[in-house]
């Protein structure tokens, strides 16, 4: 797999930019069905476990992938799913909750900075940077001349992190408000799933256009050769696993990663 194989999915300024004209449901190149979807993510899950090592001991590059979506879209479950096996040496998460009182004292990047990955880490950010031209802009907590100068500084960021060696993929996780309601009934239906439903995911709801429109400015600025967004349809749970996963295998694959050579002759190493 290349990563140009999943083109289709890209979002740009005359592709995939309106969400309700791109399906939340699994594209022809999915899988018609759990089972076979779970197959190939299994073999997926070695592959990735294999060029993880290989880029955690390459080092030249640090990988960086931002995961945002609606509430429900599964941005934990993609997670979860997606890189179980792989060494926790070596891949790491970084939740942005609401700033705290300090992280409000600086800048709206510098939390976000500290969290970039180092060479030969995959650093996943579930949710980020993004919110402050997101919540932000529709919950009105900054003004709109704050929050617009916004989208130059995280493009300006973004390609600072590509000029350093760092790969940037960014995955808009598209679920239908029909999807949203169902699963957010599911949190209130089951008792284990209790915890996870929140009196704000409805006030969030409530301003589904105003997000729509938010996502939308967002690739139309942020969509770039060094940082691109991909669409993810994700109504499917499994079919939104298996798509991330292959993406992210197919970025490693590109990579060419190998193993270091080493400065000696192993033959000639002779331990007692």
């Amino acid at each position: 797999m290349k990563l140009s194989d999943f083109d289709a999915y890209r979002i740009t300024k005359t592709q995939n930019n309106t969400i309700a004209k791109v399906s939340s449901d699994p594209w022809a190149e999915l899988p018609k069905d759990k089972t076979t979807a779970k197959q190939e993510l299994s073999c997926l899950h070695e592959r990735l476990a294999d060029l993880q090592q290989r880029f955690f001991v390459d080092r030249r590059k640090k990988l960086l992938f931002v995961l945002q979506g609606m509430d429900t879209s599964g941005k934990n479950g993609t997670i979860r799913a997606v890189f179980r096996g792989v060494n926790p040496q070596g891949v790491h998460v970084a939740s942005f909750e609401k700033p705290s009182t300090r992280e409000l004292a600086h800048d709206y990047l510098w939390r976000i900075h500290k969290r970039a990955p180092s060479k030969g880490e995959i650093m996943i950010f579930d949710r980020s940077h993004y919110e402050d031209v997101l919540a932000v802009r529709v919950n009105k907590l900054t003004p709109e001349e704050v929050w617009r100068k916004r989208y130059r500084h995280i493009n300006d960021f973004e390609h600072m992190l590509s000029d350093e060696d760092t790969v940037i993929l960014k995955f808009f996780l598209h679920i239908d408000r029909d999807t949203q309601k169902q699963r957010l009934q599911e949190r209130l239906d089951t008792p284990e799933k209790n915890w996870k439903f929140d009196q704000s995911d409805l006030v969030a709801r409530a301003k589904w256009d105003e997000y729509v429109n938010a996502y939308e400015e967002v690739f139309n600025k942020t969509s770039t050769s060094y940082a691109p967004w991909y669409i993810i349809p994700s109504n499917k749970k499994w079919a939104r696993n298996l798509l991330v996963a292959r993406i992210v295998v197919a970025c490693l694959e590109d990579m060419h990663l190998s193993y270091p050579k080493v400065g000696y002759d192993p033959s000639q190493v002779v331990i007692d």
